[in-house]
């Protein structure tokens, strides 16, 4: 297998190049806001760019490399290694001015992730995780919660774009969740929600009807700091549990009945 070492440092260049451009832009008079499938789902000028960016730096490092991501077609998603990229998750938050949001980069060998990152610019936080080899956040190794009471908790969630549409939009979820657990915590990012479940900040973190390069890279952060991922439906695209092993059961229980 190719140097994963070396394939890391890229990613993190690469986000934090991304990461600078989104800085320039955020509270910004131009972001040329858009929507896509709906009110909900929205893009700027600055998740174009970021993604411009990093397309062109794995074109020049790395031709042979297929690449996913959100805001442009597939290019050569079919070959051994193959990036998936969120050059802007977060956007609605950015788009208001708040300041949770990240760039999301994985990389994939045969379809499994390996390489991990996810860094929030204007936090100035760097997570990342090579596969068997642990979980980082700005050089310091990571591990998730090890609380022991539900009742405990602290867990994030997040709204699916097609909430008005289909019923199964997660308020049950939030409804049986939120008496059990010491509170929910809506971030915006899906990236950070995971990457803040590695480093123990969430005791666990769900959603539905995500995308791949949503959670690519912070699945794997998730995983290498030894927390338990699960799918939640079979039909709704990513939909996904993220927790500590601890209370990961009787999250599962009340998600899934």
């Amino acid at each position: 297998m190719e140097d994963l070492k070396e394939h890391l440092s890229f990613a993190i260049n690469m986000a934090r190049a991304a990461g600078q451009i989104q800085l320039d832009y955020f509270r910004s008079s131009s972001l040329g806001l858009k929507t896509k499938q709906n009110d909900s789902d929205v893009v700027t000028d600055a998740d174009k760019a970021s993604e411009t960016l990093i397309k062109s730096m794995i074109h020049d490092k790395y031709p042979s490399h297929g690449i996913i991501s959100e805001e442009s077609d597939d290019e050569n998603a079919d070959r051994e290694w193959r990036w998936v990229i969120d050059p802007l998750d977060g956007t609605t938050n950015f788009s208001q001015g708040l300041p949770i949001f990240s760039v999301s980069i994985a990389l994939e060998h045969f379809g499994s992730a390996v390489v991990g990152v996810v860094y929030a610019p204007y936090i100035d936080e760097m997570f990342y995780a090579i596969k068997d080899g642990g979980s980082y956040l700005n050089g310091k190794k990571i591990c998730c919660s090890s609380k022991k009471k539900i009742s405990e908790c602290v867990v994030a969630t997040g709204m699916p774009y097609d909430k008005n549409e289909n019923p199964d939009n997660n308020l049950k979820e939030i409804s049986l969740i939120a008496p059990v657990v010491r509170g929910i915590r809506r971030m915006g990012s899906a990236a950070v929600d995971l990457s803040y479940v590695a480093a123990g900040f969430l005791d666990g973190y769900w959603e539905l009807n995500l995308n791949r390069w949503d959670v690519a890279a912070g699945v794997l952060i998730a995983e290498e700091a030894g927390a338990v991922v699960s799918k939640l439906r079979q039909n709704r695209n990513y939909s996904l549990l993220a927790s500590s092993p601890s209370n990961h059961k009787h999250l599962l229980t009340l998600l899934t009945h």
